[in-house]
């Protein structure tokens, strides 16, 4: 209990502080987080969905918290513009874990009852909105993760579309790690499309300091019946960035989610995500993307649960790691007893391009009903000789060959992708990325 204790000492010392600077339906569940902390303690390797993760290691170093909400000294609309050129979003910004409002020259007007801003400003307005559903998803009892991040979190997104609304702009969210020391923060973020209504959303993650960071992230979205969330997490912070995230997606009847998780440059990342058909007749889209050198280290760990019938889900991850560089894909579709019709396809391939690279694949299907359609498969290998060899004898040099394999490899998920700006717009950040030319996320001027 060495990683925990600190915590533990930490919540037992600060417990009044935390809740006076948060909101009730975040108190009301704090303590309960952190009897359940306790509890569990940090999960070691032999817990099966973080075997290929040293968590505890990850939470030993003293981290500052700003938990008396200390004002930071940025100005994120002046110090980043981190757009996608043409996309033409509606552009936020969240520093650490606090909401800092949309950039008046880079966002419209919303459409009428449409709700994008501080999550722990909306539970003081409306509580008994943000109590519906907060930590509804994220089940503190079994993860202990979740349980850290609820008894710590005070402050986060809150995005909320009423029935029938449909958000034609996207909506993009740049978060920005931002501090003088070495900063632990804990953001919650709550995603809520009511019936028929949709959204696009795009999170940006960044560093702007060259200090150790830790971000917990839990997300929880809630798709009504016949909705549209559209969910992209692009990843570009530096070697000396920590991120755990854990998102969690419920689908209500006839809804759609496409969940594209793209990772170009970090330090030690591990995302979980946990998508649940609660309705019949809906469908996913669970991508990822990898890019990883040096000694960076991506874990991505899915749970597709067909809890009903006639559902879709269609999951494909794809790595290119090269030096001393470790990936890990653990994938987990359960289809129960009774989802009938459903229909199911997992796929993880990978590419290990320097012999001291490692990558841990896990594709599962577990299956108790009797008419479905059900795949998956994983492949890990190497650049393709013949290939290297065929572009060479075309005047195309060797390292120029490598680049094209790995870029014409990775392609296939940023291709998934709906947002066609977005899609050009990465395809020239993962050349840069292979290129060597993104070794970090400088203020974010390559968005720009």
């Amino acid at each position: 209990m060495q990683s925990e204790q600190q915590y533990i000492d930490l919540y037992n010392q600060c417990r009044d502080m935390i809740m006076q600077h948060s909101a009730a339906p975040f108190n009301a569940v704090r303590d309960e987080a952190f009897a359940n902390f306790q509890r569990l303690g940090f999960p070691t390797k032999k817990v099966e969905r973080y075997k290929y993760t040293d968590i505890p290691r990850l939470f030993e170093p003293d981290y500052g918290l700003n938990l008396n909400r200390l004002a930071i000294p940025v100005d994120p609309y002046e110090a980043f513009r981190c757009d996608v050129p043409n996309l033409s979003t509606s552009l936020y910004f969240v520093v650490n874990d606090s909401f800092y409002g949309k950039n008046p020259k880079g966002s419209q007007l919303l459409p009428e009852g449409v709700i994008i801003d501080s999550l722990s400003k909306v539970a003081t307005e409306h509580p008994e909105l943000i109590a519906k559903y907060y930590a509804k998803l994220a089940n503190t009892a079994d993860d202990a993760i979740n349980a850290l991040n609820t008894m710590l979190a005070q402050d986060g997104l809150f995005v909320y579309v009423p029935k029938g609304v449909v958000v034609d702009r996207a909506v993009q969210v740049i978060n920005i790690l931002r501090s003088d020391v070495d900063l632990m923060v804990n953001r919650r973020v709550l995603i809520v499309v009511e019936e028929r209504a949709e959204i696009k959303l795009l999170f940006c993650d960044h560093a702007a300091d060259d200090r150790h960071f830790l971000a917990t992230q839990v997300i929880e979205a809630f798709v009504g019946d016949g909705a549209g969330l559209d969910l992209y997490c692009l990843e570009e912070t530096h070697a000396k960035n920590v991120r755990v995230s854990n998102v969690f997606i419920d689908q209500q009847a006839n809804s759609r989610v496409n969940h594209n998780v793209i990772t170009l440059h970090n330090g030690i990342t591990r995302n979980r995500t946990d998508l649940t058909f609660s309705g019949e007749g809906s469908e996913c889209n669970l991508c990822g993307c990898v890019i990883a050198d040096k000694e960076q280290h991506v874990d991505n760990n899915t749970l597709i649960d067909h809890k009903v019938g006639h559902c879709n889900s269609n999951e494909l991850y794809k790595y290119v790691l090269d030096g001393k560089a470790t990936g890990a894909f653990a994938g987990r579709v359960l289809v129960r007893h009774g989802a009938q019709k459903t229909t199911s396809q997992e796929t993880n391939q990978n590419l290990c391009a320097a012999k001291t690279a490692h990558m841990y694949t896990q594709p599962m299907l577990e299956i108790y009903a009797d008419d479905v359609k059900c795949a998956h498969g994983s492949t890990v290998g190497q650049l393709n000789d013949a290939a290297l060899f065929y572009m060479q004898q075309r005047g195309i040099s060797r390292k120029e060959a490598r680049l094209l394999l790995e870029f014409a490899f990775i392609n296939e998920v940023i291709d998934q992708m709906k947002l066609e700006p977005l899609r050009d717009r990465l395809h020239y950040l993962v050349e840069k990325r292979f290129r060597g030319e993104l070794n970090k996320c400088d203020g974010c001027k390559l968005c720009h």
